[in-house]
């Protein structure tokens, strides 16, 4: 209501304004013709090099537009999510820290899918990559800011666990579990992630 009644002002001044001595009266929605250019003849922008010309006194300097190699296309570019739109949906782990490093922030926090443009289920994957790879070590860059003179209370473990959603600061490591002569497996990894990528001929265990 209060930028409807500013509008409005606006309005009534301007339709008290007078032009010259004709008293004709200005309106102020009143449609302007401009000149549209079309596309082809706005340069496009692009990488360009600056060259510096002399010719006697005179020094020009101008920016010429670099011929540059265009883009790979997606495979699928009318999908949403920019994971199928690469088609990388069950083809990347916690370890793809270069992938991953593209939708978290400078603190290793989760960028909103209003920003990544992610699918839901595309997400929660990265969500949980991102955690297991910053519990294994993978990510040491992406990490909130100390303050200055902090140190830490115990220092750092000399190993990390890799495949695991549990803490590497955990006290007890994963053993199997049962008698020494009938040992169970105990699950690692994340049930999210077993249709991801293998990285061999055998199937991925999630189990040890």
């Amino acid at each position: 209501m209060a930028a409807r009644t500013v509008w409005r002002s606006i309005c009534t001044s301007f339709t008290s304004l007078k032009l010259g001595t004709t008293g004709s009266n200005i309106n102020p929605l009143q449609r302007v013709d401009v000149p549209q250019l079309s596309a082809l003849t706005v340069q496009s922008r692009g990488l360009r090099q600056v060259v510096e010309g002399k010719e006697g006194s005179t020094t020009t300097i101008e920016g010429k537009t670099l011929d540059i190699a265009p883009a790979p296309q997606p495979p699928n570019p009318t999908a949403k999510c920019p994971i199928y739109r690469w088609n990388l949906q069950h083809k990347y782990n916690y370890t793809d820290v270069l992938l991953l490093s593209q939708f978290i922030r400078s603190d290793g926090g989760m960028l909103s899918r209003r920003i990544t443009g992610l699918c839901g289920e595309e997400h929660r994957k990265i969500a949980i990559c991102v955690q297991m790879a910053q519990r294994a070590g993978l990510l040491p860059d992406h990490k909130p800011k100390l303050p200055e003179g902090h140190v830490p209370k115990r220092p750092k473990p000399q190993l990390n666990r890799y495949l695991t959603r549990w803490s590497i600061d955990s006290v007890k490591p994963i053993y199997k579990t049962g008698l020494k002569w009938c040992k169970k497996r105990m699950a690692v990894g994340h049930p999210a992630l077993k249709n991801n990528v293998r990285y061999g001929v055998k199937p991925l265990y999630i189990k040890h």
